[in-house]
């Protein structure tokens, strides 16, 4: 074998050598960090559908939500309409019941001698007309009026005399408070005394 003389500056070799090194790891880093930017990114982008998949999930989720707080509302205008149409009929049925009453009681109050020829109400107010045969009728009829539990606080409004043949008679008008709510008791307070 021949003697080999290398006539290369070792130093300048070397430091080729070491050249190439850092070239080829620094292509090795790159190659590594363009690998983990790549994993990092192709993780970001699962995590990001995954979570859009949740977002769409909820979406629906409150638009079910959303239509049946609609439909619980419907039904609210619904439950209302019905309990004001079920306080109308109450109210009717005892406004038809009252008014039953009102004239039980009218009669059953009213003293021998008292006619009643015309009786108004406008909500709890009753104005009665009619004719007696004295002044002292009209007073026992509002005495009857105010012991009675289906009214209350009678009061006279116009009395006028006028003579019918030999008889002289007492026209009226008085108003009096009726009660709506029946009494406790279900009696009535009214008599029938002169």
């Amino acid at each position: 074998m021949g003697t080999h003389i290398n006539l290369l500056d070792w130093r300048t070799a070397r430091r080729e050598r070491r050249l190439q090194d850092f070239k080829r790891q620094m292509v090795a880093a790159a190659a590594v960090g363009i690998a983990i930017v790549l994993l990092w990114y192709m993780q970001a982008s699962g995590v990001r559908e995954e979570q859009e998949g949740r977002n769409d999930l909820l979406r629906s989720e409150i638009k079910a939500l959303d239509e049946q707080i609609k439909e619980i509302a419907d039904l609210e205008k619904v439950q209302d309409n019905l309990l004001a149409r079920m306080e109308v009929i109450e109210s009717l049925q005892a406004s038809r019941s009252a008014s039953v009453h009102l004239f039980d009681e009218l009669v059953a109050t009213l003293p021998e001698g008292v006619h009643l020829n015309r009786a108004n109400q406008n909500e709890e107010q009753v104005q009665l007309e009619g004719v007696a045969e004295s002044n002292a009728r009209v007073s026992q009829y509002m005495k009857n009026l105010e012991a009675s539990l289906w009214f209350e606080n009678p009061r006279l409004i116009v009395i006028r005399s006028r003579e019918q043949g030999r008889l002289r008679l007492s026209e009226f008008t008085l108003q009096v408070r009726a009660l709506r709510k029946p009494p406790e008791d279900g009696g009535t307070g009214g008599g029938n005394g002169d």
